[in-house]
């Protein structure tokens, strides 16, 4: 279905708000996971959990609303690495937030900006202008600033949190760049492979890890854990929704800019209940990250289209 003409025109205030909801819901996601490591449910375990009851149900949805998105949509190579990406980036953040300081990782997640940079050349033909080459020296000047301690003569990623951040968020880059090379497929056939992906991923990596015996098995199933699991899982289904329903219409570079504030609600409630903490250095070099993730929000400003869903 297409989005009606007049929502071009209408008041931006509930788009945002859907943004600024989304945003929430994965700022505060971490505290969630806690609760679930708390219990016994390694954040690998939890997220094939909560992703494959997310799958589950917009299958459900998507085989009653639009059976027909899905013809082809297992055949499609493209659709296969979109699940991969957006499962390592699952994987790699919820791990990460459950295990270390919140306010760092979700700092050198948002590193995105300059990924894409880096990837949008091989993969989208697009050549880095002096622009975007500037905002990945003020992002890379960020990670410096965030990495850098006083203990250590180089600014390098000091434990498995720390690579686990930064490499979800390059698998989040590559999301993204995918979903750019994916227009062909229908929103239905690329939330199902994200949502798949999540599940499957985040799996294969807990039975492997278990098998190693480096991750805890899950324990017994109880409602005490699996009232956690259906909560979270429902809360990334609403802000999934809540990011089409915002995205579609609102112009490209306003969705990017209402979804920084996911720092802000991540930095806040860790610090809030004692998940992170904000250094000077740590303050600084998340705000030339965030300022090279708003550069890049400001140089894509095009006009509003009809969405298909």
């Amino acid at each position: 279905m297409t989005t009606p003409t007049a929502d071009r025109h209408a008041s931006p205030a509930l788009p945002v708000a859907a943004l600024t909801l989304n945003a929430f819901i994965w700022g505060v996601s971490w505290w969630p996971f806690r609760q679930l490591d708390s219990l016994g449910v390694h954040p690998l375990w939890a997220t094939a959990w909560v992703f494959g009851l997310a799958f589950a149900v917009v299958w459900g949805l998507v085989r009653f609303w639009q059976p027909t998105s899905l013809r082809g949509a297992w055949t499609h190579g493209g659709l296969w690495l979109l699940a991969l990406a957006a499962g390592f980036t699952n994987v790699g953040f919820n791990w990460a937030v459950t295990e270390g300081d919140v306010v760092r990782v979700v700092l050198l997640f948002y590193l995105m900006p300059a990924w894409v940079v880096v990837l949008a050349w091989p993969l989208l033909g697009e050549r880095p202008g002096w622009g975007a080459l500037a905002r990945l020296l003020l992002a890379l000047a960020g990670v410096w600033l965030v990495l850098k301690t006083p203990d250590t003569p180089w600014p390098v990623p000091e434990g498995l949190t720390d690579w686990l951040a930064l490499a979800a968020g390059l698998c989040f880059a590559l999301t993204n760049i995918l979903l750019r090379r994916l227009q062909s497929a229908t929103d239905g056939a690329r939330m199902l492979a994200m949502f798949a992906g999540g599940a499957a991923v985040a799996a294969a990596t807990a039975v492997l890890g278990s098998q190693a015996g480096a991750v805890p098995w899950p324990p017994a199933p109880s409602a005490t854990w699996l009232v956690w699991v259906v909560g979270l899982g429902m809360a990334f289904l609403l802000g999934n929704l809540a990011l089409q329903y915002g995205a579609a219409r609102l112009r490209a570079n306003t969705s990017s800019l209402v979804m920084l504030s996911e720092v802000v609600f991540a930095s806040l409630s860790a610090v809030a209940l004692g998940a992170g903490s904000l250094e000077a250095r740590t303050v600084w070099g998340g705000a030339l990250i965030v300022l090279a993730a708003l550069m890049a929000s400001w140089s894509f400003n095009p006009p509003p289209t009809e969405h298909s869903a």
